[in-house]
């Protein structure tokens, strides 16, 4: 009994907090609730409580027994408009696309 009271404390920790932004811009196309609250910066339970009461800050939509928010929502709603790119990126990709032209 006490393993899964240590399993489900670990679950909602990871939760709190908020991320990076590195974190929000690897996030898939849409992500569930856990990821959203942890982007908003608040528990889980309070994420859960606001979808009930359609007030949490961004879309979120209904897929079988699961709640998904788009990342795009998300990001919107954090007021970050677009993913930058860095230069060190783009230096990065142009050396694979050389290399793999070449090859």
């Amino acid at each position: 009994m006490t393993g899964e009271l240590l399993t489900v404390r670990r679950r909602h920790e990871s939760a709190m907090g908020t991320m990076t932004f590195p974190e929000l811009f690897r996030l898939p196309a849409t992500i569930n609730i856990t990821t959203a609250a942890k982007a908003f910066g608040i528990h889980v339970n309070t994420a859960y409580k606001l979808v009930r009461r359609d007030a949490f800050p961004c879309p979120v939509f209904r897929v079988g027994w699961q709640y998904r928010v788009p990342t795009k929502a998300l990001l919107l709603a954090l007021h970050i408009d677009e993913i930058p790119v860095r230069r060190d990126d783009v230096v990065t990709g142009a050396d694979l696309t050389t290399r793999y032209i070449e090859s």
